[in-house]
């Protein structure tokens, strides 16, 4: 038998684990919502913006989750993954991809919280991967 250390981020229940991953967050002087957060729509599918208090918290759990399971990810392949149908009226609905202000700016304060870096590989998609710290964060939740 392998002594094989549990993964949380596997293992445990996705808005749990989300839920558990803000408050950590919310801890850090790093993540705070900016001022204009609470004016600001999450996409130009939505119809208002998002009236969740810790709205910016767990999305930036959720951001750092995706990082982890897909270990490299840019802002528009994020856009596209925070994106949702638009209501059109009688017009078929129509996939819009979401703010990339929001996304880029919850990257950018997980890079000044030594979370995330930037990483270009030749050939390949430029992104932002998790640094050790990272990993140990999201591991560390329990």
């Amino acid at each position: 038998m392998t002594n094989q250390k549990s993964n949380p981020v596997y293992e445990m229940e996705a808005n749990e684990y989300n839920k558990k991953l803000a408050a950590a967050l919310k801890e850090m002087p790093e993540f705070s919502q900016p001022d204009w957060a609470q004016y600001v729509k999450s996409g130009p599918a939505k119809v208002r913006p998002p009236q969740d208090t810790d709205f910016w918290h767990r999305r930036a759990a959720s951001i750092l989750k995706q990082i982890y399971t897909h270990n490299v990810v840019g802002v528009n392949r994020l856009k596209t993954r925070y994106g949702s149908l638009k209501n059109r009226g009688m017009r078929p609905e129509k996939f819009r991809r979401a703010s990339g202000k929001i996304i880029r700016t919850i990257l950018q304060q997980s890079e000044k919280a030594g979370l995330l870096e930037k990483f270009i590989e030749s050939g390949k998609r430029a992104g932002r991967r998790l640094t050790k710290q990272g990993k140990e964060l999201m591991e560390d939740i329990n």
